[in-house]
């Protein structure tokens, strides 16, 4: 499968002429969509078809960030004005009636993600809150119970994949203990290898996720220099071992502001380390192009996923 490394994103709710050359003529991997390009559920069903139509792939893997309340890209379209931490805390009340809700909730959404023309959401949020942490996940975290995370992480992967959406675990190996947005700054964890497996490294762990989305955090203790998204050492010896991820791993957006360097020096460094693809969300007609010129095509691993990814599909 020959696809260049990138989650390309979209500046308005139609295409452009170059935003169709784009996808006619060059191989990003999939495309993300944000608010800016949801208008409504006929617009955005006529937008999926005709991304389809030039990249002339009946499964090209578009994706949302719906997650509900703080997140929800569909805000305007669906009204669904509830968070994870809700769930958090319903399932620390009554785990049976939670269960069933969740699902039947989880289904729901699925439900209207597929008719829309959607294959991927970038849900669930396991990263383990604190006290401390920073709104940024706030009530986007189920709980600050890493038991109730798992749990309620496992049950979304489950209804989602069962519904034929593939999950995107986030943000990995944890981002519950910072306490800085890192949309803005980067946020600096200094706890411990041996703490931070404990905790925040458990949610993630064996997860059945087909994809997985990294944190923008340094954790100060096992690599001094590079955020997790930057860190060979991160993501081989905690991600791939460690917590044992095996699915394709995903940039959180390279153009946030807790990554140091240009555009494509953080997409390259972001492949140096290990993530298979980078993931670039401002919507820049030009960086999309010069992003997706500058980077490789898919390794063996991501495309023998891929291909797993697209007979999941079915």
């Amino acid at each position: 499968m020959k696809r260049k490394a990138i989650i390309v994103s979209l500046k308005g709710t139609n295409l452009s002429r170059m935003e169709k050359i784009l996808f006619s003529k060059e191989k990003p991997w999939g495309v993300i969509l944000f608010k800016r390009n949801l208008k409504s559920l006929n617009q955005i069903k006529k937008l999926t078809f005709k991304i389809r139509s030039l990249t002339k792939d009946k499964k090209f893997p578009i994706i949302i960030d719906e997650e509900g309340e703080k997140v929800s890209r569909l805000r305007d379209i669906l009204n669904h004005e509830i968070s994870a931490n809700f769930f958090g805390r319903l399932y620390k009340k009554d785990k049976n009636f939670c269960t069933k809700f969740y699902s039947q909730y989880i289904n729901s959404l699925t439900d209207i993600l597929n008719k829309l023309g959607i294959n991927i959401n970038t849900i669930p949020v396991l990263d383990v809150l604190r006290n401390n942490t920073n709104k940024v996940i706030g009530t986007r975290s189920f709980s600050k119970d890493k038991h109730i995370i798992n749990q309620l992480g496992k049950l979304t992967i489950k209804h989602l994949h069962q519904n034929r959406i593939a999950a995107v675990v986030k943000h990995i190996p944890g981002h519950g203990a910072a306490t800085v947005d890192s949309h803005k700054k980067m946020p600096k964890v200094n706890l411990d290898l041996e703490k931070l497996n404990k905790i925040d490294f458990y949610p993630f762990k064996f997860s059945k996720a087909k994809f997985a989305m990294t944190a923008h955090v340094l954790y100060s203790k096992i690599d001094k220099k590079n955020v997790a998204t930057l860190s060979k050492k991160i993501i081989e010896d905690v991600i791939r071992k460690k917590i044992g991820f095996k699915g394709i791993l995903i940039s959180d957006d390279i153009s946030m502001k807790a990554l140091r360097f240009d555009l494509k020096t953080n997409a390259k460094k972001s492949l140096e380390a290990g993530c298979n693809i980078v993931l670039y969300c401002a919507g820049n007609t030009t960086d999309n192009f010069k992003l997706i010129k500058s980077l490789p095509y898919i390794d063996k691993f991501t495309a023998k996923k891929t291909s797993e990814f697209y007979n999941f599909l079915r």
